[in-house]
């Protein structure tokens, strides 16, 4: 009886960790090491990011003929902007459009305006790119106004 139910006992725990199995596409375990932010606002210059892009508080060199930048990148969220969440966006751009603008402005038929960098830019210059822009995002709470009843 003991070893019919550690049997039992035994191959239920291999089912359950069987059904936790992670998403082979999942995120989570993503870490690439520090970058240099220097680098990152250079990478940013040099890959004409801010052609569409800018950072409020940053001055970058006016590209000519070009319509002002439109994009914002940073300011205040209401959740952390993670690094895969930022590596993501610049490898995968069609991923996920930014918000708060037109669709037409930032996409066409579903696919991001913005280029695609992954045969150009290298892992440092991804890296670092990353750690340029990470600080410019402020988290703040949410503010919500509540009707009081009576």
């Amino acid at each position: 009886m003991k070893v019919t139910s550690t049997l039992a006992l035994f191959v239920l725990s291999l089912a359950v960790l069987g059904g936790c199995e992670r998403d082979r596409m999942s995120e989570r375990g993503f870490s690439l090491p520090d970058g240099d932010s220097v680098a990152g606002r250079d990478t940013f210059v040099y890959m004409q990011c801010h052609q569409c892009h800018f950072i409020e508080g940053e001055q970058f060199p006016v590209l000519a003929g070009m319509d002002p930048p439109y994009v914002e990148l940073g300011g205040k969220v209401t959740r952390v902007k993670s690094y895969g969440e930022l590596v993501t966006a610049i490898i995968n751009p069609s991923h996920k459009l930014a918000d708060g603008y037109p669709p037409d402005r930032v996409s066409e038929e579903g696919e991001s305006h913005m280029y695609v960098y992954n045969r150009y830019m290298t892992i440092q210059e991804l890296i670092d790119l990353v750690m340029f822009l990470q600080p410019y995002y402020e988290v703040v709470v949410p503010q919500y106004s509540y009707r009081m009843y009576p």
